[in-house]
């Protein structure tokens, strides 16, 4: 015979199933053991936490709904600590205030809706982060994989799917744009600027890296050193080298002028005398 809790666990599951929300989705991780669930909650809107998706844990006690289930997160998203049990009005922290008429649904909204947009204030399980930091979660929130029920925005994509099969509007604040999409976004941007790069290095003039031989300028060998105990052979100029401005022909010129001149005086006295 079936207990009076599975009887309702079966049941908020095949409502569940059969009215989608878009803003969360919840089913028993096992049909074997339908006291373990998991849950995927989208972070609110006009808040750090928008575009966020959450993954967490629902654990249900043996005389649900009479007594609360307990309730934790698995992702990361710096308003409540990873992985431990938070203290709720409509959880086994407060088993006073709980009332069976309530279910899963209303929990789940409870969490989006009021949880979510207020500070922990000392809250069990509750943590205070920055809103960069939460922002920052959000974002890598979608990509978050559970080992039982995959990643998180797939998740919740096949129940956006199913909200619009269903005639369920679905805001497109809450689907958001996941990081993989941004990335893509990213990578075909960088594309885009790199074909234009490609195209001006293609339409500039090419400019050879090679210079004319006439232009390189190639060092002056260094004179060897001489051998120690041999004295250096002096280098005579050639005549064909020999400058045209040498003091020597100066001289020589010089020498012919005067010689001539006195040939001249010689040829002259002689004359006189005959």
């Amino acid at each position: 015979m079936t207990s009076p809790s599975i009887r309702r666990l079966l049941k908020e599951s095949t409502d569940l199933h059969k009215y989608p929300s878009p803003y969360f989705t919840a089913g028993p991780v096992d049909e074997s053991n339908l006291h373990d669930w998991h849950f995927t909650l989208a972070g609110p809107t006009s808040s750090p936490y928008v575009g966020g998706l959450y993954h967490g844990r629902i654990t249900f006690p043996p005389t649900y709904p009479l007594r609360p289930p307990s309730f934790r997160f698995l992702t990361p998203s710096a308003r409540f600590e990873v992985n431990r049990e938070i203290c709720l009005s409509i959880s086994g922290h407060h088993e006073e205030t709980w009332q069976p008429a309530w279910g899963v649904r209303t929990a789940l909204l409870a969490i989006r809706s009021e949880i979510f947009q207020s500070e922990s204030k000392g809250q069990v399980g509750g943590m205070e982060g920055s809103e960069g930091l939460r922002r920052e979660y959000a974002l890598a929130s979608r990509g978050w994989i559970c080992r039982e029920c995959g990643e998180n925005e797939r998740v919740m994509r096949g129940v956006w799917e199913r909200c619009k099969e269903v005639g369920v509007e679905v805001d497109e604040s809450v689907i958001g744009r996941s990081e993989n999409e941004k990335l893509d976004e990213m990578g075909q941007m960088d594309a885009s600027h790199s074909v234009e790069l490609d195209s001006a290095e293609v339409s500039a003039p090419v400019q050879s890296q090679s210079q004319p031989e006439a232009e390189a300028t190639v060092p002056a060998p260094a004179p060897a050193p001489a051998a120690v105990g041999i004295r250096p052979t002096p280098t005579v100029p050639s005549p064909n080298t020999m400058p045209t401005n040498s003091p020597w022909l100066d001289r020589a010129i010089v020498g012919v002028v005067i010689a001539l001149i006195i040939l001249v005086l010689r040829r002259v006295t002689d004359a006189d005398k005959l």
